[in-house]
């Protein structure tokens, strides 16, 4: 066995971790598993990542980053927002199809550390990465087509999110990928539709969030949204694509 240097090895662990989870599954992903996978003994594992935890939420990070990372590839430098939005979302809904183990696996990640106490910042940390992503998304929508929001970039991150979620979700489920195609397209004209050219922003006055509004922390942003958010009933939980 060659000596790697640690953040190699790291990404050779996840790698194997990424393909031994995908054919068998969350639970199929022991440590014993990933190591015969990578080629090394356990306590390589070991020392690369402290316990379980921390590979699960390695591989939830390199999942999200990689459908950025396809969906954004050929993004121009300079182009019309909705052209841009819809280039992104069809690249990405490509890359989903490609790669239906590690979608799969996103929602298995979700529902573990649902299930499992001590595994629940995976979950935090794949909305976390989820949501970050999105954002990365928008702020490259505005540089290259040189529009702002109508509305605060991380409320729109979430819904672009959610509506990935749904529409992989039920791909998975039902197979037919024209449907979730046309969802998508249709999610982006709306998306679109929130998109302000720069030099129209200024008369939007108050429609349009402020600068501090955008880059805002997070914590405070929950805060701000369950104040104003009416009470609702306990409802269940959705996987995170």
């Amino acid at each position: 066995m060659s000596r790697l240097p640690v953040a190699e090895r790291r990404e050779q662990l996840i790698e194997a971790a990424l393909n031994v989870a995908s054919r068998e599954g969350i639970d199929g992903a022991t440590v014993r598993a990933v190591a015969a996978e990578a080629g090394v003994s356990l306590g390589v594992v070991h020392y690369c990542f402290r316990d379980k935890d921390e590979l699960l939420r390695a591989m939830a990070h390199t999942i999200t980053e990689r459908n950025l990372a396809r969906g954004m590839a050929e993004m121009p430098a300079s182009a019309p927002a909705r052209d841009l939005i819809m280039g992104v979302l069809e690249g990405l809904w490509a890359n989903i199809r490609a790669t239906r183990g590690p979608q799969l696996l996103t929602y298995e990640l979700t529902t573990t550390s649902l299930r499992h106490p001590e595994l629940q910042q995976v979950g935090v940390d794949q909305y976390i990465g989820s949501w970050a992503a999105a954002e990365q998304f928008l702020e490259e929508i505005e540089r290259a087509g040189g529009v702002t929001w109508r509305a605060p970039r991380h409320l729109i991150a979430r819904s672009i999110i959610a509506t990935i979620d749904g529409f992989s979700l039920a791909w998975l489920v039902d197979g037919d990928a024209e449907a979730g195609y046309q969802g998508l397209r249709l999610f982006a004209e709306h998306l679109a539709t929130l998109a302000v050219p720069l030099d129209e922003s200024a008369l939007l006055g108050d429609m349009a969030p402020t600068e501090q509004a955008q880059d805002q922390d997070p914590q405070e942003r929950t805060a701000e949204v369950r104040s104003i958010a009416p009470p609702v009933a306990p409802a269940g939980v959705t996987a995170l694509a």
